[in-house]
C-alpha cells in the first residue's frame, strides 16, 4: 500500500513544472512495490519542495551542516516500526541543487528529480549508503524503481566527465 503524500511548495520556481506531486506519488509507490515494505493504512509522507537556502537552513538545523543539498529525509519510525506508523517521514528537495545537478549530469530535471524522491523515500524506510555494501543495495534499488518508470540509470554516467575538455 502506498502512502498518502502531503506536499507543501515553498519555491515559486518549483511551480514551473506540472505534476510533480503526482510523480512523487508514482515513484513512492514504486518504491514500496520494489521493497514489500509494509506501511501502516494512510500512512503519510511529507514533501517539502523548497530552494537553496531553506534546504541550507534544515541541513544547518539537523546535521550541522552548512550548506544546500539536493535532498534530506528525516523518517517519522524505525522501518520495523512502519507498518505501525501513521507517518513514514518528511522529504525536503532543493530546486536550485537539483536543477544544477541535472545540467552537470546531462540529465532533465524530471529524471533527477524522480531519483531525489526514490532516493529520499528509501531513507525514510531504512536504507542507507554509509558503507560500500549499503551503497551498492541502495544504488540497486534506486536504479530498479527508476528503470520501472522508465528514467535510465542514475548512475550510468557517475564517473565520467561530462564537461568538455
Amino acid at each position: 500500500m502506498s502512502p498518502l503524500l502531503s506536499t507543501l511548495v515553498e519555491c515559486d520556481a518549483w511551480n514551473q513544472h506540472e505534476g510533480f506531486e503526482a510523480l512523487a506519488s508514482e515513484v513512492i509507490g514504486a518504491a514500496v512495490a520494489a521493497t514489500k515494505i509494509k506501511l501502516a493504512a494512510q500512512a503519510e509522507v511529507s514533501l517539502l519542495l523548497c530552494d537553496d537556502a531553506r534546504i541550507r537552513e534544515i541541513n544547518r538545523e539537523w546535521r550541522g551542516l552548512d550548506k544546500p543539498t539536493n535532498v534530506l529525509s528525516f523518517p517519522a519510525a524505525p522501518p520495523s516500526m512502519l507498518a505501525k506508523s501513521p507517518a513514514v517521514g518528511d522529504i525536503a528537495i532543493a530546486y536550485e541543487t537539483v536543477a544544477r545537478e541535472a545540467e552537470e549530469e546531462a540529465k532533465t530535471f524530471r529524471d533527477h528529480y524522480m531519483h531525489m524522491v526514490a532516493h529520499g523515500f528509501l531513507h525514510l524506510i531504512g536504507y542507507d549508503h554509509e558503507t560500500d555494501d549499503e551503497a551498492d543495495e541502495m544504488e540497486a534499488l534506486e536504479i530498479s524503481i527508476l528503470g520501472g518508470l522508465g528514467v535510465a540509470d542514475p548512475y550510468a554516467n557517475a564517473d565520467e566527465d561530462l564537461t568538455e575538455p
